[in-house]
């Protein structure tokens, strides 16, 4: 299979909101479902802001989209409360959202695949350390971070406008 990640560019957002919409109808009622909800999360408009500022990235499978992610220095500011290993101020870390990959190409490691080209995005950067959140009871997702080598913080109540005001396991890669 041939593998390329590429930066969005804005003139692809409406392809990029496609994949995502496709995303969540491919996963709906398998283990590997984000419990995310069309026009919800990501919101179109958080997700024209990210292509738009250039920190949305995509791989593409022999030619089609099979996962995306954003990768920023935007966090909840919940994250502020988290007693992190690493004290870091936030232009310190970059924090990866709305990784997604698309039902037809699950359990085929290009999560993974788009883990590492992040963390490697953050060290070109000059960062100290790549931060996210995972929905709890989000299993695939914990297993694929803490395979990585992810190391899980905290459990904290954040709000996203999908799921409410619940828990999720916060994680750290801290770049050596």
């Amino acid at each position: 299979m041939q593998l390329e990640i590429k930066k969005a560019l804005p003139e692809e957002y409406d392809k990029i909101l496609f994949f995502y919409y496709s995303l969540i109808d491919s996963l709906e009622g398998t283990k590997y479902h984000p419990m995310w909800a069309k026009d919800i999360y990501p919101a179109p408009e958080e997700l024209r802001a990210v292509v738009e500022a250039g920190e949305l990235y995509y791989l593409l499978a022999d030619g089609r989209i099979a996962a995306a992610m954003a990768v920023n220095q935007k966090c909840n500011e919940e994250y502020k409360e988290v007693q992190w290993p690493t004290q870091l101020t936030q232009d310190e870390f970059m924090v990866i959202h709305m990784l997604g990959v698309h039902g037809d190409f699950a359990g085929r490691g290009l999560a993974k695949e788009m883990v590492r080209f992040a963390i490697e995005l953050a060290k070109t950067a000059g960062m100290k350390a790549v931060r996210l959140d995972v929905l709890k009871g989000n299993l695939p997702a914990e297993k694929l971070y803490e395979g990585i080598g992810f190391a899980h913080v905290d459990t904290v109540k954040l709000f996203y406008e999908d799921t409410g005001r619940v828990d999720f396991k916060m994680y750290e890669y801290v770049i050596g």
